[in-house]
């Protein structure tokens, strides 16, 4: 399939280059609309992840890629962030997609899709058995999403709050 017929999507995706920083950085915002659980803090959030694409942008680690969504006038849209893990139980690697965001203007249109797809093109290209990415429980529309791309819940993760321990609260 080429590139400019992916899921629908009437535009293209393509690796992304160190010129692709702003627009990137751009939309990292729009992973906390939806609404993070009170514990999290959401500027660092940020922070780090903008950190993380950034580094993998530079430098082009390897085990990683970011692909941009882009229109067919080159108006970027959206884009995906991959990177290698290991599974634990198994010692197997496989691609995990970190992020993807898709631009306001492009949502409803498959750019998810098509960057979707670009992921599990790249991950297949290394071998990799597994696609894996984390969502929020909170984050409906994206799971909704996921679910309908062939995505299943492998771990719910839990998560309690606690305040300071007994023993710092004892100390002067």
């Amino acid at each position: 399939m080429s590139q400019t017929e992916r899921a629908g999507f009437g535009g293209r995706v393509r690796e992304a280059t160190w010129a692709d920083r702003e627009f990137v950085v751009s939309l990292m915002p729009r992973l906390v609309e939806f609404g993070l659980p009170e514990w999290h803090d959401v500027e660092q959030m940020t922070r780090f992840d903008v950190e993380f694409v950034e580094r993998n942008l530079r430098e082009q680690t390897p085990g990683t890629a970011v692909f941009i969504a882009e229109e067919a006038d080159g108006r970027a849209v959206g884009f995906i962030h991959l990177i290698t893990r290991a599974d634990y139980y198994r010692d197997e690697e496989f691609g995990h997609v970190s992020d993807l965001v898709v631009a306001r203007e492009g949502e409803g249109r498959g750019v998810g899709a098509a960057l979707m797809e670009a992921g599990e093109d790249w991950a297949r290209a290394r071998g990799y058995r597994f696609l894996t990415l984390h969502v929020y429980a909170a984050n409906a529309r994206a799971r909704e999403v996921y679910e309908k791309l062939g995505y299943a819940e492998e771990f719910i993760r839990c998560t309690k709050v606690l305040g300071r321990s007994r023993q710092s609260e004892a100390r002067p």
